[in-house]
């Protein structure tokens, strides 16, 4: 019986930390992704354009706020 726990657990754990991983690749490609949003942003003058950027760079930096926030939720878990 405890084996099987103990087997569970391992496994949960496992499941765990993969997630964690694919987070931590997410969060590096988000945050890859609002350099260029704003190195795009940075070299535009039209209106329309500067608006576009700002949408997507909000975007972005709510995705990342999302993603840390699971990484945080995943690390506190026991």
């Amino acid at each position: 019986m405890s084996l099987r726990l103990s087997s569970a657990r391992r496994r949960e754990k496992a499941a765990r930390e993969a997630e964690r991983r694919e987070l931590i690749a997410s969060l590096a490609s988000t945050r890859t992704l609002i350099q260029q949003a704003y190195g795009g942003f940075n070299t535009v003058s039209d209106s329309d354009l500067i608006e576009s950027y700002v949408f997507e760079i909000k975007a972005l930096q709510s995705r990342y706020d999302y993603l840390l926030r699971r990484v945080k939720e995943l690390e506190c878990a026991p």
